[in-house]
């Protein structure tokens, strides 16, 4: 009778939970993406399959099932799902947990679970009482952190670690979940409803690969539709359950294209205030954040250049900072990325000689390398006469020489030819001075006599 009311009450708890806790999978069978931790074959699957757990770490974006997977886990094995969070769990919780499976291990032998949401908040008291209790046996420890572990968590226990890491849940896996939400009773399949189709592109591209953000604006969006008595819910109940205006963006069509143009161009016009405006057009939509970001590397190299040396490492820390926290804290240095390149001085020199270069090379149907230019470091090329004449630059005064460095067939040519703008002055300047000491012949004036610097 006792065990009858305890089923009661759980499946009570159960359906006044949220969807997304209703909806979490009960095995790693239900388990939506992942492919690569939990496929047929893998190496995670055959320890679950095995029985042969070892303590190990997921890393991964929020929402992409490190706490599913970790309960999933618990449940194929029949062990016994303890969880902690390192931000509230004491050194005396660690101790009671360890107490708690030893006691298990000894009276029926059934393994315990332990599972410890931000593990890189875990102090080193908290590593020194857990860490036997890892070592022996006592417990598998399984740990989640969205933050890179290599900086975030101490090297002890993190060699005490197997890393899996976890991958941002694809539009395909989300939509496979609101699927299974609408059509399973344990969701909202007894209400009856549907998505009409712009309402789930509007929650996939809000979602950012979070299957819990994903489920609880769906959860949200229902009880908005069912309030105004239908049964079909519309973009309009997204955007209630958001609390924000649903950007209309077609991420596969003309505007996709259409607005990462607007968003370069307004960064080439040296307009921050317009870069930040299509910036965040995109990642109101759920643009995929590295294309913006690649696409402001290249920028940083094709518009700004040798005008801005600090341009190309600021896009890039914005890339690294995108893998290390993804959205929506990311917004911040892709923001600061956008306004930085918006801002720094504008040049094409390095556009306009890598296509001059290029031309040179597709026009040259032969060339060879001048024997003084050619490797002499390898047994019989001082046979070859290869490095005969190469005169090092180093040995002479202002670290230059005469010497020529292009193939016979096609003489100097002069690519580089960089403005007074911002940094490439300097450049021009160093450049000119090489020139007069080598005695080269290059002319390195882009604009004649009465003609003014502008876009080419």
């Amino acid at each position: 009778m006792d065990d009858l009311f305890a089923a009661e009450k759980a499946e009570r708890r159960a359906s006044a939970a949220p969807l997304a806790a209703r909806m979490r999978p009960r095995s790693i069978d239900e388990v939506v993406g992942q492919q690569h931790l939990l496929g047929p074959g893998t190496a995670f699957r055959a320890m679950v399959e095995r029985r042969r757990l070892v303590s190990l770490l997921l890393w991964g974006p929020p929402g992409t099932g490190k706490t599913t997977i970790a309960r999933a886990v618990a449940t194929d094995v029949d062990a016994e799902f303890v969880q902690l969070s390192a931000v509230t769990a004491g050194v005396k919780d660690v101790r009671e947990v360890l107490a708690g499976a030893r006691n298990r291990l000894e009276t029926s032998e059934r393994r315990t679970i332990l599972f410890l949401d931000e593990i890189h908040r875990f102090s080193k008291s908290q590593q020194d009482a857990l860490l036997p209790g890892v070592e022996d046996g006592t417990v598998v420890l399984i740990g989640a952190t969205t933050e890179n572990p290599f900086f975030e968590v101490n090297a002890p226990l993190l060699s005490r670690l197997t890393l899996f890491r976890l991958e941002a849940l694809t539009e395909d896996d989300l939509s496979e979940l609101l699927d299974r939400a609408l059509r399973e009773a344990r969701g909202l399949g007894s209400d009856g409803l549907a998505l009409a189709p712009g309402a789930r592109t509007a929650l996939l591209a809000r979602s950012g690969g979070d299957a819990r953000l994903t489920l609880t604006s769906l959860d949200t969006a229902a009880i908005v539709c069912l309030g105004r008595g239908s049964v079909e819910i519309s973009v309009d109940d997204v955007e209630e359950a958001l609390h924000r205006r649903i950007v209309r963006y077609d991420k596969d069509g003309d505007q996709h294209y259409d607005v990462i143009s607007a968003f370069i161009k307004s960064m080439r016009g040296s307009d921050p205030d317009a870069a930040l405006y299509w910036l965040h057009t995109m990642l109101a939509a759920g643009e995929d954040p590295e294309f913006i970001v690649r696409r402001m590397i290249v920028f940083a190299s094709e518009d700004v250049g040798l005008a801005d040396h600090t341009s190309l490492a600021v896009a890039v820390d914005a890339a690294a900072a995108l893998a290390h926290v993804g959205l929506q804290e990311a917004s911040y240095h892709l923001s600061h990325a956008a306004v930085h390149l918006a801002s720094a001085p504008k040049s094409n020199t390095v556009t306009r000689a890598m296509g001059a270069a290029r031309a040179a090379v597709e026009h040259a149907s032969r060339v060879s390398v001048p024997v003084h230019l050619r490797d002499a470091h390898y047994s019989g090329a001082a046979q070859l006469g290869h490095g005969e004449g190469y005169r090092y630059p180093h040995d002479h005064a202002g670290h230059a020489v005469r010497q020529e460095y292009f193939p016979p067939e096609i003489g100097e040519q002069t690519f580089v030819t960089p403005e007074g703008i911002g940094e490439e002055a300097a450049v021009r300047a160093r450049l000119d001075a090489f020139d007069e000491r080598s005695g080269r012949r290059r002319n390195r004036e882009r604009y004649g006599p009465g003609q003014e610097s502008g876009a080419s």
